[in-house]
């Protein structure tokens, strides 16, 4: 059974690079409302840099990231390194951002969940043709990627937790359970902290 066209999202394709590339993301200007409503999204917090921490070590991973993204970049308020609690240099960064904090929207795999709105395994992203181009193969080395949605009360795909690695994981059934089940944790704290702004003086 079709789908109609309207369902579908739009992919743009380079005939000269031979890959799809980020899908079209219609819903950024709501998110970005809503992310800047809870006062999230554009600077780190510790609370969300202690959560990557987590996700680390619950998935065994190297490397994790709580991620927003609006129409042109991706941000990282909570990341997570193996060698040190501090950030790692992603792609370019404006001088007016913390370093490794921010990335470009074509780059990685979380704006493909933010418009799925739904987890995404890839337990090599060789296997995939249509991620395997992405920059961040060649320049920084990611082999594996798990995410998932981080979908608000107001159904708003906010933003998105992953997790990569430089070499190819087996995540399985667990490791998309995991990763969802951890996205909907997070979702409730930012619910909290929404609640505890909504309570202040």
């Amino acid at each position: 059974m079709n789908h109609p066209a309207s369902r579908v999202p739009y992919i743009s394709y380079d005939p000269t690079r031979h890959l799809l590339l980020t899908p079209q993301d219609d819903e950024a200007p709501a998110r970005v409302a809503r992310l800047r409503a809870l006062g999230i999204g554009d600077s780190p917090l510790p609370a969300f840099d202690e959560f990557a921490r987590k996700l680390a070590r619950t998935t065994r991973a190297p490397y994790s990231m709580v991620n927003f993204i609006d129409e042109r970049r991706q941000y990282f308020a909570g990341l997570y390194t193996p060698s040190q609690d501090q950030a790692v240099e992603l792609g370019p960064a404006p001088a007016s951002a913390q370093p490794g904090r921010v990335m470009d929207r074509d780059h990685g795999y979380c704006p493909h969940v933010i418009v799925r709105r739904k987890a995404l395994v890839l337990e090599d992203v060789c296997d995939y043709p249509r991620f395997a181009g992405n920059p961040v193969v060649d320049e920084i080395g990611i082999r594996s990627y798990l995410g998932a949605p981080l979908i608000d009360r107001t159904g708003t795909a906010l933003g998105t937790v992953c997790v990569v690695d430089l070499e190819p994981r087996p995540w399985g059934r667990e490791g998309l359970e995991t990763i969802k089940s951890m996205a909907a944790e997070l979702v409730e704290q930012i619910h909290q902290m929404e609640k505890q702004q909504s309570d202040a003086p």
